[in-house]
């Protein structure tokens, strides 16, 4: 097997590492990119590519996220990771996992990690990598490596969030949720959402965003209610998806083009918090992007118009 191919074999892993670590689409494809790089120019064949490979993109990506923490330290509103759409570490006996260990909720829980941390939570608790394997990609000891596992499990643990295990109950509340936004139905939406329900919005500056988060079912369900019908009289559509491995959905202004992502954290059976990315620059990788502003001046020119 050529490197080339060894390489393309091992890409869904390298990116699922990456993104883990950094919480973004585009670094995370950077960083996979720049372990390509140093692969090919490298003058021998390591024993084991897997290992080589993993512990490249891991050293980038440690090195990418303390950048990218100062830039963080300075941004404009919540932060929430780049969306993804579909993660393409497949290992089905492990779905279910691996897909709750990229929700919002667990990569903001990440973020409370440090750089080191976080790399060690990733390599050993998502991908069951070994201690030696995890020491090397890191740089440090297994005995330090441990340590911090201990402290990074200790981390998680304190503020997890439970999904719920049947995921098909979880789409089926879903559904619902989202017939009771294009009907606008206040009443419907409260019966799914729980009593201390959130409502956050990413824009980082660059694009409409609520002022701060809408709390309690009832605020919630109303601002639903309102915000959408109008949507969708200027012919904004909205197509469920998951995002990052929960229920969710794409928005699209008329032309098709990407306007916002939505993503629901479900647990005991109601919606604890809704979570929407409208930031541009998050959004790029999924296709062309909506002018959120435009869309937001035509809102308001039609509930002008409407009354």
């Amino acid at each position: 097997m050529s490197r080339t191919e060894e390489f393309q074999e091992l890409r869904p892993l390298l990116f699922s590492i990456a993104y883990r670590i950094l919480g973004s689409v585009s670094e995370a494809e950077d960083a996979v990119q720049e372990t390509w790089l140093r692969f090919e120019a490298s003058p021998t064949q390591p024993r084991s590519t897997r290992a080589y490979l993993s512990a490249a993109v891991t050293r980038i990506s440690i090195d990418v996220l303390r950048s990218a923490r100062v830039r963080r330290e300075v941004y404009v509103g919540p932060w929430f990771p780049e969306p993804l759409l579909v993660d393409p570490y497949e290992d089905p006996a492990r779905s279910a996992e691996l897909a709750d260990s990229v929700s919002m909720a667990a990569l903001l829980l990440l973020e409370r990690l440090s750089p080191l941390e976080r790399a060690v939570f990733v390599l050993r608790e998502v991908f069951d990598f070994g201690f030696p394997e995890v020491a090397s990609a890191v740089g440090r000891s297994e005995a330090a490596c441990r340590q911090l596992a201990v402290r990074a499990r200790r981390h998680m643990a304190a503020g997890r969030p439970r999904f719920e295990a049947d995921r098909e109950e979880r789409a089926e509340l879903a559904s619902r949720f989202f017939d009771a936004v294009r009907e606008g139905d206040v009443v419907g939406l409260q019966e799914l959402l729980a009593a201390d329900v959130s409502l956050v919005g990413d824009g980082g500056g660059k694009a409409p965003q609520l002022a701060r988060a809408v709390i309690g079912a009832e605020n919630v369900a109303r601002l639903l209610a309102s915000i959408f019908p109008r949507l969708a009289r200027i012919d904004v559509t909205f197509e469920p998806h998951e995002v990052n491995g929960q229920p969710g959905a794409i928005f699209r202004d008329r032309g098709g083009k990407v306007l916002h992502t939505l993503a629901l954290d479900v647990l005991d059976g109601q919606i604890q918090t809704i979570r929407l990315v409208i930031n541009p620059d998050k959004l790029g990788h999924m296709g062309p992007v909506a002018d959120a502003w435009a869309i937001a001046r035509e809102v308001r020119q039609a509930r002008r118009t409407t009354g």
